[in-house]
């Protein structure tokens, strides 16, 4: 149940705050990046993880009002640094802020589903459990997006002939 609520989470285009964050966050990358891009979503999903935990054993609780803002800065924040460093030669350096920025976002983003998973969580029988579940079918959700974002992207290069710089 907890694995199927994960994946879903993720592709449910009601939840398109969380697909269009994970559409920008690959939108530097190309097919031959995709262990950068997997690594990236990792990150975002440990950082997810985290808060989804951490608010689901009431350790943090924070406004939902304040995340709901928070969640559409993160994906402005993400394509603003995407822009920035496109052609930046100290590629290295940024993918260190963008792993760090990735994992931070991912903990504002769990935060925007805590409520509702712990309603949820309240009735299960071991919580660890449940939400490892969660995060693994989030994961895999995710990667499904990741997959087809960067087979769109090949198509539009492909197809187009747009040039990648």
């Amino acid at each position: 149940m907890f694995f199927e609520l994960g994946f879903e989470h993720i592709i449910d285009f009601a939840g398109y705050d969380h697909i269009l964050f994970i559409v920008v966050l690959c939108a530097n990358y190309f097919i031959k990046d995709i262990k950068k891009i997997l690594i990236l979503v990792t990150a975002f999903t440990i950082g997810h993880t985290a808060t989804l935990a951490l608010a689901t054993l009431d350790i943090i609780n924070i406004s939902s009002y304040i995340i709901e803002i928070l969640i559409p800065v993160t994906i402005l924040i993400t394509a603003v640094f995407n822009i920035i460093n496109k052609d930046s030669k100290n590629r290295l350096k940024q993918g260190k802020i963008k792993y760090f920025l990735t994992f931070f976002f991912g903990l504002i983003h769990g935060l925007g589903f805590s409520n509702y998973l712990r309603a949820l969580l309240s009735d299960a029988n071991d919580i660890v459990i449940s939400l490892f579940a969660f995060n693994i079918g989030l994961e895999l959700g995710q990667i499904l997006i990741v997959l087809i974002t960067v087979c769109v992207s090949f198509l539009l290069f492909k197809f187009f002939r747009l040039k990648n710089s």
